[in-house]
Order: C-alpha cells, then structure tokens, then sequence
C-alpha cells in the first residue's frame, strides 16, 4: 500500500538523519552555512511552462536508468539545460533511488547557466529530491549547494510540514510542495497561504503515480489541476513523458512538470526536453490567445 512505501521511506529517512546527526550536529551543519553565498533562484520563462528535469539512477516502477559516473552525469545535466531546464531535481535516497547526497553536490557544483533569447544568462538551481522528515535535511541540502527541495504533504504532520518549509524558505531555498489528492491540496494551500509573503518561493505539485500500484493514475492532473491554488506555479509530477502530455499539461493551467524517467530513458535528453517545452509553450499561447477573445 502507499502509506507502507511511505511509512518504509519516512523511517528509512529518519535513520539516515540520526546517523549524520552523529557525525555533524545540527548545530556546526547550521554554522557551516552562515558564510555562504545566496543559491541560485528559480527562474521561470513568461512564454508559461517551464520543467524541472529529474536526474534518478533508479525507479521502483521502472528499474535502473543510469549510472552515477561523474562524466555521464555531468553530461545529462548539461544537456538538460541545453534543452532549458529551469531547475535540476537530483535523487539522493539511497536504497530505493541509488541515490546520494554526492550526486546532489556533484550537481551543484557544476554551477550550469541558463541563457535566455536576450542572451541573459541564470544559473540554474538544483532540487533535492527525497522524503524529507526534519529540518536537518533541509539544512543538508543547503549545504550540498541546493537551490530548492521536495515536501511531501503525505508524510509530514502540520507541525513538521510547517517546519520544513520554514527552514527551507531561512535558508532561500524554493520548495515544491507534493500532493496526491484533494486533502492534501487543502493542507498545501494553507500553508501556502501562511507563508504568502514568500510565495514566489512556494510551488504546489500534484503527482500522478499511485504509490501502492506505482502505476500512473489516468487523468489525475487533469481532474485535480482546477483545486490548486493560483498563486503560486502549479507543478504536474509524473506521467509527462511525450511532447503531447507537456502540451496537455500546459493547456489545462500548469506551469511546470516534473519530468525524470522520460528524460533519463531518452537518446537526446536535450532535443526531447527542447520538444516538449515548445510543445507546452505553444499550448500555453493558444490558451491565452483564447482568453482575449
């Protein structure tokens, strides 16, 4: 079932914290970052849509998809930005995921740029992606040279999920708040509306994959886009995987989607991630056009 995933994950988690808690206390983490220099913001494009590309070694629902060779990987971010990512989600759960906090340092430091048609360069920000369970990790993440990070309203109480999007928004890290259903929308959009002084930091999600089955549920982001909030970007998570579901996905009110298997499965990241958005952004300016007339 998904909350046994989520359960698994969230303990999962917690041991991961109390053993680096161990090794660095929270307070010489926190001290660690007092010098640093700003993250990278997100930056997103007035055509309307815009994507986060997914750099995961491994998928429960679709099994191994790269290698972490530095190499190969720095390659796919580059070609992700090539193909205009506006941030790079990296995986760092470990024992579903293969994923590390390396891989999310490594990512960083690539310190990848953006260049828009005027020619204005951006750099463009990395997420940390995981089941985050207490600030410490948001803390991490900072650390790692991270530009934002996932929530998952499922797994977190009120008071932890308030917490989390507190520190993250202390340190100027943008956060993508995930949901799977119209309660959680609710709970999402309250918080949403408590940090509303800090909402261009604010992003709601919706993901489309059932946790239990792993499967994509058909017409999840169609039937719930219209219950997000409209004041912040609306994200579309899982089950973007041709040019036609950007272009849906654009066409029925999201900003962005969160793409990874699609990506990290295709020949040309960069020519597919390229296709997709010009696909959506088209969309995007038909939806407008509509609404002038």
């Amino acid at each position: 079932m998904a909350e046994d995933f989520l359960a698994a994950m969230a303990a999962s988690s917690r041991l991961r914290v109390e053993a680096a808690k161990l090794l660095l206390p929270q307070s010489e983490l926190a001290a660690s970052l007092e010098d640093l220099p700003a993250p990278p913001a997100l930056s997103l494009s007035e055509r309307g849509f815009d994507v986060i590309a997914e750099m995961k070694l491994r998928s429960p629902a679709l099994g191994q998809l790269g290698n972490a060779t530095g190499d190969s990987a720095d390659a796919r971010i580059r070609s992700y930005v090539q193909g205009g990512a506006a941030a790079i989600s990296v995986l760092t759960e470990p024992d579903r995921f293969d994923g590390s906090l390396d891989h999310l340092r490594a990512a960083s430091a690539l310190r990848v740029v953006r260049h828009s048609a005027d020619g204005r360069g951006a750099r463009v920000p990395t997420m940390r992606k995981d089941f985050l369970v207490d600030p410490y990790q948001i803390l991490e993440a900072r650390a790692a040279g991270a530009g934002g990070v996932l929530l998952i309203v499922r797994m977190l109480d009120e008071h932890s999920l308030s917490l989390l999007c507190e520190t993250a928004l202390a340190q100027q890290l943008f956060v993508l708040i995930e949901t799977f259903d119209r309660v959680e929308i609710e709970r999402a959009a309250r918080l949403i509306e408590r940090y509303r002084s800090a909402s261009t930091s604010l992003l709601i999600g919706i993901n489309s994959r059932d946790l239990a089955s792993l499967q994509v549920v058909p017409d999840r982001l169609e039937n719930l886009v219209s219950e997000l909030p409209t004041s912040v970007p609306r994200v579309a998570e899982s089950g973007v995987v041709t040019t036609a579901d950007a272009a849906r996905m654009a066409s029925v009110g999201y900003d962005l989607a969160l793409i990874g298997g699609a990506l990290m499965q295709a020949p040309d990241p960069a020519t597919h991630l390229a296709a997709m958005l010009e696909s959506a952004r088209s969309a995007v300016e038909q939806r407008r056009s509509s609404s002038r007339s």
